[in-house]
């Protein structure tokens, strides 16, 4: 049994990025693949966020979640480099299937690994 938190999550009408933060979440560092055209989005900030294996880039985990990922003192989720983030970000639609199964796989993961800063 998944518990609440899962029943909510795939129950929800309205789904808020900054209460889950599940996308940000991976066991696999090939998870976030960066494309050229995103190392150069990410600019000066590419280095810090990025690592290569072998000749592909990717996002860089830090533990199970993107180095990017973010979480205030009231447990909203954040992205660091939101507005330079790479095209696989910003093309995983709220609420869409792909949103809610990474909500139903990876939620309770989110709110334990992710540090407050």
């Amino acid at each position: 049994m998944r518990g609440d938190c899962y029943a909510a999550a795939m129950d929800s009408d309205v789904l808020d990025c900054q209460e889950c933060g599940a996308c940000c979440h991976s066991d696999l560092a090939s998870s976030v693949r960066v494309t050229g055209d995103d190392y150069a989005r990410l600019g000066d900030l590419a280095e810090s966020l990025t690592v290569f294996i072998g000749n592909r880039c990717y996002m860089r985990l830090l533990g199970t979640h993107c180095v990017a990922n973010t979480r205030d003192v009231d447990g909203r989720f954040g992205c660091s480099s939101y507005d330079r983030r790479p095209d696989v970000c910003r093309d995983l639609e709220r609420g869409s299937s792909a949103c809610r199964a990474e909500r139903f796989n990876k939620l309770a993961r989110t709110l334990v690994t992710t540090p407050i800063r």
